[in-house]
């Protein structure tokens, strides 16, 4: 390269302003990139002692990579950054005799999958217990189908398209049904599985009720569950209902049919600690998926650790 030591960061300023001047990017962006750019400076002068652009390889950016790791950097900046410097390069690259863009290829960390979120046992039956009624006042066919429905997501651990999809019989073209009289709900899951799962004497109880209300469907179908109109009722009513559902009674989060699902996993591994049978029982193909559920479980157990124990933080 033939610009003179000192003048390496003026590499990096023309490239800033072809940024502002050429591509019209905002002021904020440039900002972000400025901060970027400086930083990798400063990482190759601290490893090599020298700010040698044409000297970089993709080992000498693995090891910057990993550096910013090292230093708990979150994967979504450090692959920022590496989106940051990889532009920087590759202009460099049509300005100067650079070998290859060193950056081309380096990718950030994994992220890490974040938990899914799960409602503590007593706020979950808060949410799915039946509301006292107003005085004088009887539940509604809509109020007795909601409480069916959400009694029995959490009860059995159902996708909300699994709920959706129940008849009140099982026939011919059926996805799913409950057995009451055998406490057993099947369902066909991804993938076109099909699983029985058991159901709770509370689930069956709202179940119950609801049938004893259930219209005919306006549209002559088998559909267990309906919406206003008489049809089927669908996935997206089934989470709205919830939602309202979950505000209308304080729900201490933003509240889904997959939270309930979650929850369902959760507090059964709590209780069990039994992987294969919460594996059966959500229809998950592969052990991975669930194993997720061990870490809300310990996570669960150092709450209670972190609240209950005199010795679980200093003084």
């Amino acid at each position: 390269m033939s610009d003179a030591p000192d003048s390496k960061l003026a590499w990096i300023d023309a490239y800033l302003a072809h940024l502002r001047g050429v591509r019209q990017l905002s002021p904020h962006t440039s900002a972000a990139y400025a901060r970027d750019l400086h930083e990798l400076a400063k990482l190759v002068a601290a490893q090599s002692g020298a700010l040698d652009w044409d000297k970089l390889d993709q080992h000498a950016i693995r090891r910057l990579t990993a550096r910013l790791h090292a230093q708990q950097l979150d994967p979504r900046s450090i692959a920022r950054k590496l989106s940051s410097w990889r532009g920087f390069f590759h202009w460099l690259g049509e300005k100067t005799v650079l070998a290859a863009n060193p950056v081309q290829g380096v990718r950030a960390p994994k992220r890490a999958k974040s938990l899914p979120r799960a409602l503590s046992v007593d706020d979950a039956v808060q949410l799915v217990a039946p509301s006292r009624p107003v005085a004088g006042a009887a539940p509604g066919p809509a109020a007795l189908c909601n409480r069916a429905m959400f009694e029995l997501l959490y009860s059995s651990g159902l996708r909300v398209s699994e709920l959706a999809g129940l008849d009140l019989v099982p026939g011919k073209d059926s996805l799913g049904w409950v057995e009451a009289g055998n406490q057993e709900v099947t369902v066909t899951g991804k993938g076109n599985k099909r699983r029985t799962v058991p159901v709770g004497s509370a689930a069956l109880a709202a179940l119950e009720a609801w049938l004893a209300v259930r219209p005919a469907p306006t549209d002559g179908g088998n559909a267990l569950f309906l919406s206003t109109r008489g049809t089927r009722v669908s996935p997206r009513v089934i989470q709205q209902r919830l939602q309202s559902h979950g505000v209308a009674h304080g729900a201490p989060v933003h509240v889904h049919p997959h939270m309930l699902r979650h929850s369902f996993a959760s507090h059964l591994l709590q209780s069990s600690g039994d992987l294969r049978a919460v594996q059966e029982m959500l229809g998950h193909s592969s052990i991975s998926s669930t194993q997720v559920y061990t870490a809300l479980d310990f996570q669960h157990l150092a709450e209670v650790y972190d609240k209950a124990h005199p010795r679980a933080k200093l003084k």
